[in-house]
Order: C-alpha cells, then structure tokens, then sequence
C-alpha cells in the first residue's frame, strides 16, 4: 500500500460539526475500500485566492492514509458526486 494524502474543501454554509462528520464519512468510506487512515487535520474556515463556484471560503481538512489505486479512483469519484465538497485533490506522497 501506498502512502496519500487528502485535501477537501467543504461548503462554507456547513456548520463546523458537519464538516467533522463528513471528514470521519470519508475515513469510513477509505476503511471500507480496504484502506487505512493515518492522520487527520481540520484547518477549519480560510478564505479563498480567487472565487470557486461563487464562493469565497470554505472548511479545510487534510486526511493522510495508505491505501491502493484503486481505493483511490472510489475516494476521487465519491468526492467528486458530493454537493458538501467544493473541492478537492488528491496527492501521493513520496517515498
């Protein structure tokens, strides 16, 4: 298994509390797709460089886990059908 890293950025209308249940919803969805999370850091409300779909601020959270490819491509398209998700990237880390 690989090691990667996970940055989302979530809807600003969330409230903090959801943003936690959906940052642990993406650890679940990893564990169940045979992956394991290692670490998680919630940067909470930054304001954006520029404007992303009309927004100007979203919730931070950065997941660290190792996991195969093909736990990744499920992660990359759950996250990518997700309304709560206004972005996100997906990075391997180096060795």
């Amino acid at each position: 298994m690989r090691d990667y890293e996970v940055m989302t950025i979530h809807r600003p209308d969330m409230a903090e509390d959801e943003v936690e249940k959906a940052v642990q919803a993406l650890e679940e969805h990893l564990s169940g797709a045979g992956a394991e999370p290692t670490k998680r850091d919630l940067w909470g409300k930054r304001r954006f460089a520029y404007e992303i779909d009309h927004l100007s601020e979203g919730y931070y959270s950065v997941v660290t886990f190792k996991g195969t490819p093909e736990a990744v491509s499920s992660l990359d398209r759950t996250l990518f059908l997700s309304d709560q998700v206004v972005r996100h990237k997906i990075v391997r880390l180096g060795d």
